[in-house]
This record gives C-alpha cells, structure tokens and sequence, in this order.
C-alpha cells in the first residue's frame, strides 16, 4: 500500500469564527494541490462549529513534510483566536484503501 500514514485534525471552532474556519479549509485545497507528497487530503465539517482535516502521504517524510507547511501554518497562526482548543492532531496508520477506478 502507498498511502500508509496519515494525519486526522480535529478542530472546534469558536462559534462566531465557524465560517471562518470553514472558508479556510475551504480554500486551503489550492496549498494541498501543491504538496506532492500528500497522496490525498480531505477537509471535512462535522457540525456547525467542529471540523476535521484528514489526509494520507506514502511516507514519514511526506507526513512531516506537511506538518510543517503551509496549511498547518496557516491554521495555527488563527488557532488561538479561532478555535475553543489546540487542535487534536492524530497520527495514523492507514490500513486499508478502498479505490474507485
């Protein structure tokens, strides 16, 4: 399998900067596009104020190469004024892959 770590971020936004983080990771599919080493990258909202980050490299280099880049920087410079918390970030092992095509 190629695509074996992966990373899950969980965020809780602040209720009046909900849409703002929203439009963030909305916007941040352009910097993900240009990470070569990030195999896949999903953005997810999972209510109104909780959302999620999950994407997937081939390996541990990629992975921190994403850690430290331009998203990760992104978020986190709004983290404090954005966010309830410190967001949750989870390393993982990806264990298996369903693949359309």
């Amino acid at each position: 399998m190629n695509d074996n770590k992966a990373i899950l971020a969980l965020l809780d936004a602040k209720p009046e900067y909900a849409q703002d983080v929203e439009a963030l990771l909305t916007s941040a599919i352009e910097l993900a596009n240009q990470e070569v080493e990030t195999l896949s990258w999903f953005a997810i909202k999972l209510s109104e104020t909780q959302f999620g980050i999950f994407d997937t490299f081939e390996n541990e280099d990629g992975r921190n190469l994403h850690l430290e880049g331009k998203i990760a920087e992104a978020l986190l410079s709004k983290a404090d004024l954005w966010l309830t918390k410190s967001p949750d970030i989870l390393m993982a092992n990806v264990l298996a892959v369903k693949k359309s095509g």
